[in-house]
């Protein structure tokens, strides 16, 4: 049994590990604001998620997996709350998505040619 708690455990280690390395090489290599913050926010939740319910399985005391259960609702509940309200405020302030971008300046474009 305690074989099987520590594979288990280690296995979730692992892929929340991997998904907030992958999150920080998302935070690099995407183009915008939108795209960056969509892969922070995701595999940030995630893999914190997936951390804390690997180190659930190696708590040995009920006080600490209580504990370990409070923080996973309170990143499950802030996180995406955090990133909505980031994004909702970045394009409140006139930011738009890089695809957005290219086309108001087309369709600014044709307004112009069109007038003259």
């Amino acid at each position: 049994m305690e074989i099987l708690l520590s594979i288990t455990s280690g296995l979730f280690l692992f892929i929340g590990s991997f998904l907030c390395i992958s999150g920080g090489v998302g935070i690099i290599r995407f183009p915008d604001f939108y795209t960056r913050m969509h892969a922070a926010g995701v595999t940030d939740t995630l893999g914190s998620a997936m951390i804390l319910t690997g180190l659930m399985f190696q708590s040995g005391d009920l006080l600490v997996f209580a504990k370990l259960v409070m923080v996973l609702l309170l990143i499950l509940l802030v996180g995406p709350t955090t990133s909505h309200v980031l994004a909702k405020a970045a394009f409140h302030n006139g930011l738009l998505p890089q695809g957005l971008n290219t086309l108001s300046k087309s369709d600014d474009k044709e307004d112009t040619s069109s007038n003259t």
